[in-house]
């Protein structure tokens, strides 16, 4: 796992005329300081284009926006689309209308030129579009016993028609201890071997490049307490370029030791939605 932390303090406050952008970073403007470090080792990562970036956010800030997000274990207002042996025990809150102040303040933020300049360097893709109806992105729980089976993601956007190109994941998870499980896993394009498994440690983000062989996905039913949930901020980005694969659905993928019955619900998935 390629991993760089980030730990210069700033202070929280913006001076006049600055804007208040560089008080989310815990390196203010600076948070870009090792875009072409990072960009070297994304481009040669294993088993896809990825990096690990640890400390990107001010603490308080990730946790100003945590306390607005309902949970699912008080909270029936959250999207669910379980899919027996794919997708289990996973919520979603993106209803942008309703999201609170810290919340949209922080999607704006890594929406906006400077967090998309600096992915351009990082991962040599340009044109780089944000999704504002974050389809299928937002914030992410999932309660114990969930899952989501290895997968590369949907390509089109089905509002705007654009190409999926990397996705950018924030973890907020405070004390997570990997006994729990929940880790991200990156698997080889022939689906032989896991490459990584990234544990969703709090104010950990995670990006990298979409393509239909980005296998990814924390596939082991989660074994954390009942009162515990696993959370992340997933965000999109596009571009207008189209890519040399045809369009597609989630392409749902079983690892060597996973159930026949994970391999049936792919093949139904896709027969169904393409």
């Amino acid at each position: 796992m390629l991993s760089f932390l980030k730990s210069k303090p700033v202070s929280p406050s913006a001076a006049p005329g600055e804007g208040d952008l560089p008080t989310i970073f815990a390196d203010g403007m600076d948070f870009a300081a090792r875009q072409d470090e990072q960009a070297a080792a994304y481009r040669s990562a294993d088993p896809f284009p990825h990096i690990v970036v640890d400390g990107v956010f001010r603490p308080e800030f990730l946790r100003s926006v945590l306390a607005e997000v309902p949970s699912p274990l008080t909270s029936r207002d959250l999207f669910n689309k379980d899919v027996a042996h794919l997708q289990e025990n996973k919520f979603a809150w993106r209803d942008v209308p309703r999201l609170g102040q810290q919340s949209l303040r922080f999607i704006n933020y890594l929406y906006s030129k400077p967090f998309l300049e600096y992915l351009t360097t990082v991962t040599g893709i340009e044109g780089l579009v944000p999704d504002p109806y974050l389809w299928g992105a937002g914030f992410h729980q999932i309660l114990r016993g969930g899952k989501l089976a290895v997968h590369a993601d949907f390509n089109i956007h089905p509002q705007m028609q654009l190409y999926r190109r990397i996705n950018v994941l924030v973890y907020l998870n405070e004390d997570w201890d990997p006994a729990w499980g929940g880790g991200l896993e990156l698997w080889s394009q022939d689906m032989s071997r896991r490459a990584q498994k990234i544990l969703p440690d709090f104010n950990r983000m995670v990006m990298f490049s979409t393509t239909d062989t980005s296998f990814h996905g924390h596939p082991d039913p989660l074994d954390c307490p009942p009162n515990v949930v696993r959370r992340s901020l997933a965000l999109y980005y596009y571009t207008f370029e189209r890519l040399h694969e045809g369009v597609h659905s989630t392409l749902w993928q079983k690892r060597p030791m996973d159930d026949q019955a994970v391999a049936d619900a792919a093949e139904a998935h896709r027969r169904e939605h393409g």
